[in-house]
């Protein structure tokens, strides 16, 4: 049975999209033990959710969970290796925000036997999901697109300098997909009005480089979008002022490039040897 914080769309086309950080909900007895619920679901990826229904009538498999990145990070690897070594980045369980703030009131942090319980109850269910999934498709289709949708602040100094491209495309250096669908992918991009980078900063988490095996037809890409391409960014986010509200109109240009890149996606599956 379905857990009630995993929502699985099934659906027939080569393509999955995998929404693993648009969830805000803190399960009963997490709450107080965060410093507050603003902070526990500050870096949510606001608003994917809303962007990507560009998708609906596509026949896509969407796999989405409604809890909060700051219970567990279901794109994050379990052993608690660094997807990004040397680099600022957060945990399994995280136990500060993107900007080195403390999630916790003191002495609540979750210990060892408390991770282990939320990568069982949580983490688990989420990879088994999308693993099903593709077997299920690979069934049906020679080739099949995991999409992982993401979004981050555009200026985050603890993480990267500067500001980052419209568009991050991660493939981790290459291994998740085959070359022709990045290819493709980037080549969209060039045409926008957006800036976007392969395999900069973000070359893809846990979930692209765990899923992807282009030699047995299974191809990942992660998009991580900075949020100044689809919502306002205030110079400095706090309480009163982030999330800003989703504007459908802001948010056009960019949902009419996400959906060509979507199409890119299945037209790949169908063309590819």
């Amino acid at each position: 049975m379905t857990p009630a914080w995993l929502t699985v769309v099934e659906g027939k086309a080569p393509l999955i999209i995998s929404l693993p950080h648009t969830g805000t909900e803190l399960p009963p007895g997490f709450e107080e033990k965060f410093v507050s619920p603003w902070l526990a679901r500050k870096d949510a990826d606001w608003w994917i959710e809303q962007l990507y229904d560009c998708a609906q009538g596509m026949g896509v498999t969407l796999v989405r969970t409604a809890l909060s990145r700051s219970i567990i990070d279901v794109n994050r690897d379990p052993s608690g290796v660094s997807l990004y070594p040397g680099q600022a980045t957060t945990e399994l369980c995280p136990s500060t925000t993107f900007d080195g703030e403390p999630l916790y009131n003191q002495g609540m942090a979750p210990d060892a036997a408390q991770i282990a319980l939320r990568r069982e109850a949580y983490f688990e269910p989420y990879h088994a999901e999308l693993q099903a999934q593709i077997a299920r498709l690979r069934q049906h289709h020679p080739h099949v697109v995991l999409y992982d949708c993401h979004s981050i602040r555009s200026v985050i100094p603890r993480l990267f300098e500067g500001e980052l491209p419209h568009l991050n495309i991660g493939t981790n250096s290459g291994q998740s997909c085959a070359p022709a669908l990045a290819a493709s992918l980037a080549k969209l991009c060039t045409a926008s009005s957006f800036s976007h980078v392969l395999n900069g900063r973000f070359k893809g988490g846990y979930i692209t480089r765990q899923h992807g095996n282009p030699a047995e037809g299974i191809h990942t890409v992660q998009m991580e979008l900075a949020c100044r391409g689809y919502m306002r960014e205030p110079e400095k986010p706090d309480a009163s002022n982030w999330p800003t509200p989703y504007d459908p109109a802001y948010a056009a240009p960019m949902r009419e490039l996400l959906l060509a890149i979507l199409k890119a996606c299945l037209d790949f599956t169908q063309t590819s040897p």
